[in-house]
């Protein structure tokens, strides 16, 4: 049980006493694992109650609508949750997770939460391990009426009833079987020493877990035999052998519709030229379901990516198949998957509202896209499908071909500004190319000059 200082004023509420994080993970034995949760309250001799839990492998995408416990919503109210795992064996394994909350109501109000998120990294290589916590954060966390900040690890009085611990992380080195790495966050754990709002004490509603674990496995060493002398007897053949066969994972199926957004004014994903075709639905059998859940927007290295409608960034960071990568919600309630970026503007990060033909990152080839042609892999989930998780993404091309596409760009922020970038064939830091011509002949008084720059887009104003 965890001990600070409790007193029932406001002002002893808003101070933090700083503590190491007392919670201890099983780090596992091997490959990669990857769980995630947005939601789960702990009742103590009870069932509870919780959002849907995500694990790896293998990799999952969960979209959730309004979560609420009880029905009413007295303890627990959001507005929606997203989890989102992945995670791959070998001697290079990685393994990441994702928790987000958006709308976050606890106690009728008492403490409210603009965006919770908790994501955890971690990586193995056969000489190397580690990891990181990423983008976890709590987004305008309001206490008893107060705006709060709060630090990693922050122990938090909440009256005379509980605890908060804020940003609880962790990560830890394994080495038996192999360099490995174990990494957890959970955004923000209560525990309630005393009954409070229909909750009894010893309860605990945790928010924003992560965790995950990564274990390099040594190379197969190559064995070499020396070449045996010919004989003058004719060996005996070895007896006929069957090879056994590894059932194939289920293949589920792309949805055939195309139902209206419900917004209007969306633009075009990318600036400028750009090639594309129809390919959703094609074989994929290395990405869930089996099949290609979007479609591929090839474009010159470094061409901006655009927001296409008004609405919140959230899941920014690293996957393994989609490499940097972000998911923007449109403000019907419909999602947008945008894979194989580059790098970032200062406007792609979790809980950011933006508006159609923001740029968001640059074009590139990341994840498991890398060594290929630049392009955006681009998705569609609309609002009446996201039941489906993952495969209730749409074919994109209809609504590619009717969104119109912007006549200039502004880069916001982009002096000074060090954009997170991936490895590899990547644009470096300060140097991102606009269809390999130099920026840096645009003026900054003249707006329309990045779009001369750039080059008259294939298809205007439609």
């Amino acid at each position: 049980m965890r001990s600070v200082l409790r007193i029932a004023s406001l002002a002893a509420v808003v101070a933090l006493v700083v503590v190491g994080a007392t919670a201890q993970r099983s780090a596992g034995n091997s490959g990669a694992t990857a769980t995630a949760f947005a939601v789960k309250v702990i009742i103590p001799g009870e069932t509870g109650a919780g959002s849907h839990v995500a694990t790896a492998p293998p990799d999952a995408v969960a979209f959730g609508g309004p979560f609420s416990y009880p029905s009413n919503g007295s303890i627990v109210k959001a507005q929606s949750t997203t989890t989102s795992v992945s995670a791959t064996g070998g001697t290079k394994a990685t393994a990441a997770a994702t928790a987000q909350i958006t709308n976050l109501s606890l106690f009728s109000g008492e403490i409210t939460f603009g965006s919770v998120t908790g994501d955890s990294h971690v990586l193995a290589h056969t000489t190397f391990a580690g990891g990181n916590n990423g983008s976890s954060a709590l987004k305008n966390l309001v206490i008893f009426g107060s705006p709060f900040t709060v630090t990693p690890n922050q122990e938090i009085a909440l009256g005379v009833w509980g605890t908060a611990t804020a940003l609880e992380k962790t990560g830890e080195r394994t080495t038996d079987g192999g360099p490995g790495f174990h990494g957890f966050t959970v955004a923000l754990d209560i525990v309630l020493t005393a009954d409070h709002g229909g909750l009894p004490a010893g309860a605990e509603i945790r928010l924003g877990y992560a965790e995950t674990t990564a274990r390099s496995t040594k190379p197969v060493p190559v064995t070499t035999t020396s070449p045996v002398p010919p004989t003058t007897t004719t060996p005996t053949p070895p007896p006929p052998t069957t090879t056994p066969v590894t059932p194939e994972p289920p293949v589920s199926k792309p949805p055939t519709v195309t139902p209206p957004l419900g917004g209007t004014d969306y633009v075009f994903p990318v600036y400028g030229q750009t090639a594309w075709g129809d390919t959703f639905g094609a074989s994929r059998p290395d990405v869930a379901g089996g099949w290609h859940h979007g479609d591929d927007i090839f474009a010159p290295l470094g061409t901006p990516i655009l927001a296409i409608a008004h609405g919140t960034v959230f899941s920014v960071g690293y996957e393994r198949l989609g490499g940097w990568r972000l998911w923007l919600r449109d403000d019907q309630g419909n999602l947008f998957y945008y894979a194989h970026l580059s790098a970032y503007t200062p406007l792609a990060v979790d809980g950011a509202i933006v508006s159609a033909g923001d740029v968001l990152g640059f074009v590139g080839n990341t994840g498991d896209a890398e060594g290929g042609p630049y392009h955006l892999h681009f998705e569609v989930h609309p609002l009446g499908l996201l039941d489906r998780g993952y495969d209730g993404a749409v074919d994109p091309s209809s609504y590619l071909r009717s969104w119109k596409h912007v006549l200039s760009v502004r880069l916001f922020g982009a002096t000074g500004v060090t954009l997170p970038l991936a490895t590899g064939s990547a644009p470096k830091a300060g140097a991102i190319l606009l269809q390999g011509t130099d920026i840096s002949s645009a003026s900054g008084l003249d707006p329309a000059s990045i779009s001369r720059v750039v080059g008259t887009p294939s298809i205007v104003g439609r």
